[in-house]
């Protein structure tokens, strides 16, 4: 009885109150208040139904897109994520969003409330300069324990806002795999992320800006104001000593260097960045599907947008995703698409080389019934031999390396980049977006690229005769065969079985 009266209060005491609807009007930007609309509409002329884009697979040069249009930017800056840490990266662009903001641009910043434990300083910092406003999507009451969220308050809690976007002046727009953190930037010498993005100007920014409005004023939106409670917010305790501060600013120094000399800033210094006209459909999912737990229907979800704007592949399907659980039904649609004759490649995370174990754990059950379907299958190693999308010079010297960009090429025509990852969470929790491209010359090249490059980067799953599982990893003579996981303990690879036999697949 003490048990459940406790819940009932926690649940009480937890409950959030609806978020204070948005009330300020929807800016509108043209290209006669914008130095920046100016410079797009001059390279739009003949093009006004395509979109101009430049990947940004190498880390410093997505760094630097940031930063440059951060220093672009007259009007306003919108940026969503998922994630946004407070080390050497984000503190970067943090101060440059506030340099922004000092010049009079406005600025709002959407963030997830799953990974802001321990940043209410860092956002109350921000959110009190009157240009810029944070809001928290889908956020904890309890700012510490966060812990009694998930007891009492778990079908809401769970659903997360796992979009990524960056808006300059509502004229150009960066979406892909990417939060904000130093492991996505390449800084430091810690383990790196593989990953994607894409920067548009064109036609597709129009509906980003649409997008970025929905979630700003959801219900699920609240203001960083609303959630704190004007309870005083204590600045965390300063741990580093003056040599480990001057270590700190060092590293910044030769990070900026380093970004520097990126091929965008390059590209930038010398007015020739390469803009791929394509046609360009953005992908996403209604904010309302957060609220799916309380009775809400959204009105149309990323799963339905992907389906009709890749359509069915006829010779090729690659599929890139770090976090990969095809389910039952999925691995079923792989399988028959396979006996169709299309040419399937997967290529996700080694277990030596992913931060999300059980979702390994959700992806292992299904790796024999792909192969006899005859899919290739390759897991990335913990490190990186050399640039396996385009190029990314940010993986080369840290201490290891994990896949995190979510890429869909089809046949030599179409290819998706953004958040979605194929799995269960993806599809049915949590809110995502991303970008399909229609475009042949560049979906070929990123096939191309990838194709060429994961056989010294991945190991390459196959069965033998037995029908057991063994790892290649190819060398520039011969493959060496592992019978096990390969660079995993009996421990890790135990654990993994144990998870895989738990009903955990619609949280993965």
């Amino acid at each position: 009885m003490w048990l459940i009266l406790t819940l009932h209060l926690l649940s009480a005491c937890a409950s959030l109150p609806p978020a204070i609807a948005v009330t300020e009007p929807v800016q509108h930007i043209t290209t006669t208040n914008s130095q920046l609309a100016q410079v797009i509409h001059s390279l739009r002329q003949d093009r006004q139904n395509l979109t101009g884009i430049y990947p940004l697979s190498d880390s410093h040069d997505s760094f630097a897109a940031r930063a440059n249009l951060i220093h672009s930017a007259e009007f306003t800056l919108d940026l969503q994520y998922y994630i946004w840490h407070n080390d050497t990266s984000g503190r970067l662009l943090a101060q440059a969003l506030q340099r922004a903001a000092n010049r009079g641009v406005k600025v709002r910043l959407l963030l997830d409330d799953n990974n802001t434990d321990g940043l209410d300083y860092f956002l109350s910092d921000l959110d009190a300069h009157p240009n810029i406003q944070v809001r928290l999507f889908n956020p904890f009451h309890h700012r510490k324990m966060r812990w009694m969220g998930y007891i009492t308050q778990f079908e809401r809690l769970n659903h997360r806002m796992h979009n990524k976007a960056f808006i300059v002046d509502q004229q150009a727009a960066i979406l892909g795999g990417r939060n904000i953190g130093d492991e996505y930037f390449g800084a430091g010498d810690g383990t790196m992320f593989m990953d994607l993005d894409v920067l548009a100007v064109g036609k597709v920014v129009d509906d980003i800006n649409q997008d970025f409005e929905r979630y700003w004023r959801s219900e699920s939106s609240y203001s960083l104001e609303q959630v704190l409670q004007h309870r005083s917010v204590a600045p965390p305790p300063v741990a580093l000593s003056p040599h480990q501060q001057q270590e700190q600013q060092n590293q910044k120094r030769n990070y900026l260097n380093q970004v520097a000399q990126s091929d965008y800033a390059n590209a930038l210094r010398e007015q020739r960045l390469p803009l791929q006209w394509s046609d360009v459909a953005l992908v996403s999912d209604d904010p309302a599907k957060a609220l799916q737990s309380l009775g809400a229907t959204p009105t149309h979800n990323i799963v339905n947008d992907l389906s009709r704007e890749l359509g069915d592949p006829k010779e090729q399907l690659l599929i890139v995703s770090p976090y990969f659980v095809p389910t039952k039904n999925g691995t079923k649609e792989l399988v028959q698409l396979a006996k169709n004759g299309v040419h399937i490649t997967i290529l996700t995370n080694s277990l030596a080389a992913t931060d999300v174990a059980p979702v390994h754990a959700g992806y292992a059950k299904y790796r024999k019934p792909l192969l006899k379907a005859g899919i290739n299958l390759y897991e990335l190693k913990p490190s990186i031999i050399k640039p396996m999308i385009f190029k990314d010079r940010g993986l080369t010297g840290s201490s290891g390396s994990s896949l995190h960009a979510k890429t869909i090429a089809i046949d030599n025509r179409s290819m998706f980049i953004g958040s979605f990852n194929m799995d269960p969470r993806s599809a049915n929790v949590n809110t995502e977006n991303g970008v399909v491209i229609h475009n042949p010359q560049l979906t070929s090249h990123f096939k191309e690229t990838l194709l060429n490059n994961v056989p010294s980067n991945a190991y390459e799953v196959q069965l033998d005769s037995n029908g057991r599982l063994v790892w290649l990893e190819h060398g520039d003579y011969a493959a060496m065969v592992y019978q096990k996981e390969p660079q995993t303990t009996w421990m890790k690879r135990f654990w993994i079985r144990f998870l895989s036999i738990l009903p955990i697949e619609p949280l993965l």
